[in-house]
């Protein structure tokens, strides 16, 4: 099968990465459980809004936020025991200016997958299976892919999504495809 993979919040420990950076850059002590919503980042922090958090994100003379964030504890092991029967393809939004450091962050964690995909709407790449964390993908997935499996990476900032299965972790997940 093909397995539609997202990254930050489901590969990558996004809010983790981004915090350490910030808590570095203005000596504040966030904490990822801060995260309960999407989309809201700037409001744990003194930026007036999402725009101007992006433009801190991208780092300017250094990696952006995209480059050091860690994986999830079990995400790379599954990764490595799926592909050796289905295909690992990487669906990820970012920034262009983040294109780079996705890359970098793809190989450093020896990613398993031949196929990566940058884009805005995930639904347009065939998969069997989508893994994603962002409501709004999951619900364009379920939408515009309705014969693939959708599944909702369960964290604090999102919530139940009709129609798609809810996993709470990486052997949650082995275990459904290994089911499928």
């Amino acid at each position: 099968m093909r397995l539609g993979i997202d990254i930050d919040g489901v590969l990558a420990d996004f809010n983790a990465g981004w915090m350490a950076r910030y808590n570095e850059d203005y000596g504040t002590s966030l904490t990822p459980d801060a995260v309960q919503a999407w989309g809201r980042l700037h409001e744990l922090t003194h930026f007036p809004d999402m725009r101007a958090f992006w433009r801190w994100a991208e780092g300017g003379d250094r990696a952006s936020i995209f480059r050091h964030s860690e994986m999830y504890a079990g995400a790379h092991e599954a990764l490595v025991r799926l592909s050796r029967d289905h295909s690992i393809v990487i669906l990820t939004r970012k920034p262009t200016w983040a294109v780079p450091d996705t890359f970098a962050w793809i190989a450093e964690h020896e990613i398993p997958t031949r196929e990566v995909h940058i884009l805005k709407s995930k639904w347009t790449v065939s998969c069997d299976v989508y893994l994603d964390d962002a409501p709004h993908n999951l619900a364009r997935l379920r939408r515009h892919r309705p014969e693939a499996t959708v599944c909702r990476f369960v964290r604090p900032w999102n919530e139940p999504v009709e129609g798609t299965v809810d996993v709470a972790d990486w052997p949650e997940f082995v275990s459904l495809i290994d089911s499928l």
